[in-house]
């Protein structure tokens, strides 16, 4: 699809501009304007019979299978970025919550917390990207709220979604099924969401722009599990990226985990920006990548499936589920050496989700 930054916006802004150029605390004070935000923009938008009751809640059928819910707050600086912005990012995020579960997302929720002065034409395009976004990934938005806060007080505009999916009854992934002798596989390259977002707030400029690997992940999860290959766990690699992510499944699994250093890819000008910052990309951000701890039997079927799929087409193994009960997460190195993976003290790149 067409990135919001760059692609017209498709639709004129239903708000009258040239009344309300920016948002106004009195479009969060639950009058007229309040109002007029949410019966002219925001329902339009998200057009559904849900939604259309504008209650107080959304009432969904079960549809008979097991529910998974979920819930995220997006405060990435800034709202726009190369590859996405912070409409995308708070869609892709929260599905791709819900499909690390195993579950096919349906509803979500949106919370828009805006700063007065926000551009109501910035508004408007994040409202489009997010409308697009729902309709690529098959998520229907069935309620929300709308708040306001001073202006310097908000940077901007803060979005949480909550998400609800299904999932078949007998379906268990997570860190308890992790075994010794598992694979773990990467589904691409790493660190392209962070590194994009700091390239510009710190003005870095390369040959070609660093883009956000910001992304869906549903469908390449619900091929897996269509070709029957047996997931043990999933993880999405957002704050934190590979290193914490696999330390956090190590230990909530009471498995050791390692990993080669050769078999992980990053992007060259991701490389090169990490360097120049001083970061080490297995911690940096991901909007768009995931790791699959499969059984060893079952890794070469699912690194097939995996690269059927554009978000997925670099898919790898990366390492290997030890016997070991300790909980660590070990790196063999490119020259054959091993050091420990740990997780930061901190966290390196602030507000990029």
């Amino acid at each position: 699809m067409p990135d919001s930054n760059d692609a017209p916006i498709r639709r004129a802004c239903p708000i009258p501009i040239s009344d309300y150029p920016d948002v106004t605390l009195a479009h969060g004070g639950g009058g007229r304007l309040m109002r007029q935000l949410i019966e002219q923009m925001l329902v339009p938008s998200f057009d559904n019979p849900h939604l259309g009751r504008t209650h107080d809640g959304a009432v969904i059928a079960p549809e008979g299978e097991r529910i998974a819910f979920t819930t995220d707050s997006f405060v990435v600086h800034p709202l726009q970025f190369p590859g996405g912005d912070v409409g995308k990012l708070s869609v892709y995020g929260t599905v791709n919550d819900l499909a690390m579960c195993g579950a096919r997302p349906r509803y979500l929720s949106l919370g828009l917390i805006a700063e007065e002065g926000l551009a109501m034409e910035t508004l408007w395009r994040i409202v489009e990207s997010i409308r697009v976004a729902a309709k690529e990934t098959g998520v229907e938005i069935v309620t929300g709220d709308t708040k306001v806060v001073d202006r310097g007080k908000g940077d901007g505009l803060y979005v949480n979604t909550s998400g609800v999916g299904f999932l078949p009854a007998g379906l268990e992934i997570g860190p308890a099924r992790i075994e010794p002798g598992d694979v773990v596989i990467a589904s691409g390259d790493l660190g392209r969401h962070g590194m994009g977002i700091m390239a510009v707030r710190e003005g870095l400029e390369f040959e070609t722009t660093i883009e956000s690997d910001c992304a869906p992940l549903a469908a390449p999860i619900q091929d897996l599990l269509a070709n029957g290959i047996p997931i043990h766990c999933l993880r999405d690699l957002t704050r934190g990226g590979l290193a914490s992510a696999t330390v956090e499944l190590a230990q909530s699994a009471g498995r050791s985990i390692q990993l080669e250093e050769r078999a992980i890819a990053v992007d060259r000008r991701v490389h090169a920006a990490c360097e120049l910052l001083g970061l080490d990309p297995l911690y940096v951000a991901n909007e768009g990548r995931f790791v699959a701890i499969v059984p060893a039997d079952s890794a070469e079927r699912a690194v097939d499936v995996l690269r059927r799929h554009d978000v997925s087409a670099d898919a790898a193994p990366i390492g290997t589920v030890l016997d070991d009960d300790r909980g660590l997460v070990t790196m063999r190195t490119e020259i054959g050496a091993s050091r420990v993976v740990d997780l930061l003290s901190g966290e390196q790149l602030p507000r990029i989700c």
